[in-house]
């Protein structure tokens, strides 16, 4: 097994709060409600979004992946740092054994924040895998995290 590491900034105008709130604590029902061809649901199999919550996503029309399992590894409200592991679905394509992610939303000098992101990506037996692998589906990620600053601009009192 070999583990392939990718780090990732998207930096945005809203505050690592207001940001933690729209993605993470409530991004279960806002992602699907804004942008439905991302997520076409999502449902917790095991807990309530605290850690060691399992929930399952099942992508909209037109995701080249049908589903995927994730159990939440960490959820620190305080410093804005989340972090959860895809241990099921046919996005992990039989050639992966999980994939985890740890988020951290920090305040930019700008007034906004800055989202920071380490994936680390775990294969089966010695299958290789590239970045150009994996941008792909960090720029679906950043669409949607773009999304919701979107709504959350258009929509102030929201959040």
């Amino acid at each position: 097994m070999g583990v392939f590491t990718y780090e990732s900034e998207v930096v945005t105008a809203i505050s690592p709060a207001k940001m933690l709130k729209a993605c993470i604590l409530d991004g279960d029902k806002l992602i699907p409600k804004i942008v439905p061809q991302a997520f076409k649901s999502v449902e917790y199999i095991e807990g309530n979004g605290e850690p060691g919550s399992i929930k399952k996503i099942t992508f909209g029309e037109g995701s080249q992946f049908n589903y995927v399992m994730q159990k939440v590894e960490a959820l620190d409200k305080e410093n804005f740092v989340y972090s959860y592991s895809v241990i099921e679905g046919d996005a992990l394509m039989n050639t992966l054994e999980k994939i985890t992610y740890e988020t951290k939303l920090e305040p930019s000098s700008a007034g906004g924040s800055i989202c920071k992101t380490t994936s680390n990506y775990y294969t089966i037996g010695d299958f290789e895998i590239t970045e150009e692998g994996i941008k792909a589906g960090k720029e679906k990620a950043s669409g949607i995290f773009k999304a919701v600053e979107a709504y959350l601009l258009a929509n102030p009192d929201a959040y």
